[in-house]
């Protein structure tokens, strides 16, 4: 299912953002702090209704799908994804097959298969038992990306999936999230994770799509130094080939 975005407008942070996202790709946002990130991918998974623009999946705009239908179709992880009350790791992944069920449906034995495979190739089967309150930031953060797959969405929303994630789990996660085949649309701020996972890059500046393009298109020394303030060295990864980012402030050596 392809996701289209087009002339979203958002009072004072987001000015005509227009992107697409092809069927089955990875696409990642990136751009400074307040450059309009989150706010677009708010409006995105329906948190937010822009001032103007249009929100699209498979075609069809947001505002004529039906929410249950949209939740169906798209799962999203947030910045301010929480849970307050003490259920354990299994209760909240089971959460994302709500939007299947309807009335009064009891949780199924295909619905707990389902739950346990996310919890398992998130690496987090073995806190199913455990309260989610308990959990470190980073367990939480997995479990959460659990219930977004327990969802069996056709777009994944993931607003900075790697977030309190040590490297070996970030490396992990983000390699999942390509094996899916599903549409992925995320914010990143590492520029190089962006870069080694995604298949095109969207470059907020000043909430406007500054460049879009693939990795090696948009991740240039020109735009890192207008967008970001730093100076760049873009080499190539060893083994990949991906452009890698060495940083310096532009200060340095000036």
């Amino acid at each position: 299912m392809d996701v289209r975005v087009e002339n979203l407008t958002v009072d004072r942070i987001l000015h005509d953002v227009t992107l697409a996202v092809g069927s089955g790709e990875v696409h990642g946002i990136v751009g400074p702090n307040g450059s309009g990130k989150s706010t677009t991918l708010r409006c995105v998974y329906r948190a937010l209704k822009p001032l103007k623009g249009v929100v699209s999946l498979g075609g069809t705009p947001l505002d004529r799908l039906p929410v249950k239908e949209s939740a169906k179709a798209l799962a999203a992880l947030t910045q301010d994804s929480h849970v307050e009350f003490d259920f354990t790791v299994a209760e909240v992944v089971a959460m994302g097959r709500l939007p299947h069920q309807t009335g009064f449906d009891r949780e199924t034995a295909r619905d707990r298969e389902i739950c346990a495979e996310a919890l398992s190739r998130v690496d987090a089967d073995h806190l199913a038992h455990r309260s989610f309150l308990s959990l470190s930031g980073g367990e939480r953060q997995r479990v959460l990306i659990a219930r977004a797959l327990a969802q069996q969405p056709k777009v994944l929303v993931l607003d900075e999936p790697t977030n309190h994630l040590d490297i070996s789990h970030q490396l992990s996660v983000l390699r999942l999230v390509r094996s899916l085949g599903t549409t992925v649309l995320t914010v990143l701020h590492d520029l190089n994770l962006a870069a080694a996972h995604c298949d095109r890059l969207h470059v907020l500046h000043e909430g406007r799509v500054h460049t879009t393009g693939t990795p090696r298109e948009v991740l240039t020394p020109e735009v890192l130094r207008e967008v970001f303030q730093v100076r760049a060295h873009v080499v190539p990864h060893p083994t990949s080939g991906v452009p890698q980012l060495l940083f310096e402030h532009p200060e340095v050596g000036s």
